[in-house]
């Protein structure tokens, strides 16, 4: 207890009670000497020791770090004994100091579950390695929930429990490791490895078939089902699928893509009958498969480890044509964990009959509706809501018919309940949580969203991408209703620094550079593409994000833009999204979006495009009239208005500026 006062006195070691949220401030690395101008920041969320347990539902490695050396797993050990002796058990231990542990200069962080899975340290005590699978196979099973609904589609109305998912997934890869249901006929049998495209909106069978391809030890890569041809062929042929599981309305699609993949195996049918499938051409009913699978004996699954491929998803390509990102076990795991970290944890386990429900349009084959809505529902056994595509009275109904207790969306949603006029209090009775994703959203929208309900909606954005599997930052319980315009703050496990755009020097608080993160959650890298590895890789380990942020004085981070889409007006950088916050403030605005315009005397020049509420009548100079006294000279609109009937977007709700740029040129 002496010890660990002294530390506290030192500011070595920071003891916070859970009842408000920690700041970094004090806490140190081994990096931290060697950046004077600025320091890698790590999570302040470090906890004891997790459970022996081999499952992520156990919460298999939450947010602890684990240095391989002999003296510091006692040492935790004893930090924990203390803190149950001194009624402090709930705390948790942050900014540890290197000189007190030992050897700086020898040991070597091993962060989380892809790192520290075979590591002497874990070994010794107890900790084992968990497949993506297996992770959800042991969540489904749990009694309390078996028999409770899963997934839902609000379109269709289509429905499983979890006891249904469960059987269907694992019957299907039963079918793929099997070889079974006529695949064998179609040529060489599937291999640990190979890849599985699924294309298709938000339904139930979306996932059973993912699910079903990574338990069979297949990577599954996913593709926009409103692709082109051009485009869906040009995915598949880099990852060189050798089967695609799909709807009957693509059916066209894949038959025309699929004759030029060299391994091609079949495709299978999502949402056709067993008596409707035709096997001699190749093409199988999901359903089908799954039923043989379950009755056919002797199949035996392939053992994943941490670093095998279990998804390829492709970058949205905003800044780029897209690169297929690949995310291990290990990497999906991690960031799972990170994000059931009792603070982080935005959904309640189910209990009993007691079970959320949560509302969400982000399609499956996106990362974050896949990774973070998608499986941390399942972890906490909560009924999802999936919505195959966002129209306002689709969304108000089912808010309406399933009455959910949480919101997972982007900006763009969160504005449209904040101030469509269709949207009614009574619409948002029962929403207890929003988790924002995609894109920075202002405070302004969110007191709107509060002022429409009456009362404080725990609203929390975070920040991710991709190649992190996808989350890094997120707010958390604790913190502060004045901090909420944040992204939050690094999740377990996380660390990050933020360095200048030129110098690449790091920079303090409240200077903007780019972020640079790290962590077990961080890809493999771009499949077959190592140039375009490098450039986002260092030799560090550091993700290169290509977003401008900073982070304040207590670590809440803020992202200010896309080093890509920064404006150059006279030699100044303006902020899309910062002139996006201030016009969202006129009334009438429904959405908007701002690019740079060329410039022949500026360089470039503001333009911004505009989508108006019903029934609203505002004129390019109610918006420049608006804006003029409220930002810097270089900052204008000197590009001027365009009304639209909408802002592009990609899946993930991110803006596609490029698409404006080329109106622009008009």
């Amino acid at each position: 207890v002496t010890s660990l006062r002294s530390f506290q006195s030192t500011g070595s070691i920071g003891v916070y009670s859970t009842g408000r949220a920690p700041s970094l401030a004090s806490a140190t690395t081994p990096q931290q000497a060697d950046r004077s101008h600025g320091r890698v920041l790590e999570s302040a969320y470090g906890k004891d020791l997790p459970p022996q347990s081999d499952t992520l539902i156990d919460h298999l490695w939450k947010d602890l770090c684990v240095w391989e050396d002999k003296k510091f797993i006692p040492m935790l050990i004893a930090i924990k004994r203390i803190l149950h002796e001194t009624g402090n058990a709930d705390s948790f231990v942050t900014g540890l100091n290197w000189p007190v542990l030992g050897s700086p200069a020898s040991t070597r962080p091993y962060l989380g579950i892809h790192n520290i899975s075979n590591s002497p340290a874990a070994r010794r005590i107890g900790i084992t390695f968990t497949p993506v699978t297996d992770m959800v196979s042991r969540s489904v099973v749990r009694k309390d929930h078996y028999e409770l609904a899963f997934l839902t589609c609000a379109a269709s109305s289509s429905s499983y429990t979890y006891r249904e998912a469960r059987r269907l997934s694992h019957g299907f890869a039963r079918a793929l490791a099997g070889d079974l249901g006529g695949l064998a006929k179609r040529g060489p049998a599937l291999a640990k490895g190979d890849v599985v495209a699924i294309i298709a909106p938000n339904i139930p069978e979306f996932v059973f078939a993912t699910h079903g391809a990574i338990e069979a030890g297949l990577t599954v890569t996913f593709v926009n089902p409103l692709y082109t041809p051009e485009e869906t062929g040009r995915q598949l042929k880099i990852c060189n699928a050798r089967l695609v599981a799909t709807i009957p309305a693509l059916l066209p699609l894949v038959r025309a893509v699929a004759q030029a993949l060299p391994q091609y195996k079949g495709t299978v049918l999502l949402d056709r009958q067993p008596s409707e499938q035709d096997a001699a051409a190749g093409e199988f009913s999901l359903q089908a498969l799954a039923a043989e699978g379950l009755a056919t004996e002797g199949v035996s699954l392939p053992r994943s480890r941490s670093e095998d491929i279990a998804i390829l998803p492709f970058s949205s390509g905003t800044t780029g044509m897209p690169k297929g990102v690949m995310l291990s076990h290990g990497q999906l795991v991690s960031n799972l964990a990170m994000c059931m970290h009792p603070d982080f944890r935005f959904a309640r386990y189910t209990r009993g009959d007691v079970q959320d429900a949560v509302l969400s349009v982000l399609p499956f084959f996106h990362i974050y509706g896949f990774n973070t809505v998608l499986h941390t529902s399942i972890l906490s056994g909560q009924h999802l809501i999936a919505l195959p595509k966002f129209t306002p009275e689709d969304y108000i109904g089912a808010l309406l018919r399933h009455r959910p207790t949480g919101l997972m969306a982007v900006p763009a949603v969160i504005q449209f309940l904040a101030m469509h006029p269709a949207v009614k209090p009574e619409h948002l009775e029962s929403i207890r949580y929003v988790i924002c994703g995609a894109a920075p959203l202002g405070l302004d929208v969110l007191k709107r969203l509060n002022d429409k309900a009456g009362r404080e909606i725990d609203l929390r954005q975070g920040y991710g991408m991709t190649e992190t599997s996808p989350a890094t930052i997120l707010c958390s319980r604790l913190t502060p209703q004045e901090k909420r315009g944040s992204v939050g703050q690094l999740l377990p496990g996380t660390r990050a620094r933020v360095v200048d755009l030129g110098s690449g020097v790091d920079v303090g608080p409240g200077q903007h550079g780019e972020l640079l993160v790290k962590g077990p959650q961080v890809m493999t890298g771009y499949f077959n593409n190592e140039e375009a590895t490098r450039e986002v890789l260092d030799a560090e380990g550091w993700l290169h994000t290509g977003d401008v942020a900073y982070y304040d004085d207590e670590c809440y981070f803020h992202i200010v833009d896309r080093t890509k889409e920064l404006i150059k007006v006279k030699g100044h950088q303006v902020s899309p999204t910062e002139l996006e916050s201030v016009i969202r403030q006129i009334v009438g605005i429904a959405d908007v979006a701002v690019v740079g315009a060329p410039n022949e005397r500026y360089g470039e020049v503001p333009v911004a495009f505009i989508v108006l509420q019903p029934g609203a009548k505002l004129q390019e100079s109610d918006i420049t009239s608006f804006v003029e006294p409220k930002v810097a000279p270089h900052k204008k609109l000197a590009g001027g208005v365009k009304f639209i009937e909408a802002i592009p977007r990609n899946a993930g709700g991110k803006v596609l500026r490029n698409e404006l740029k080329k109106l622009v040129a008009k």
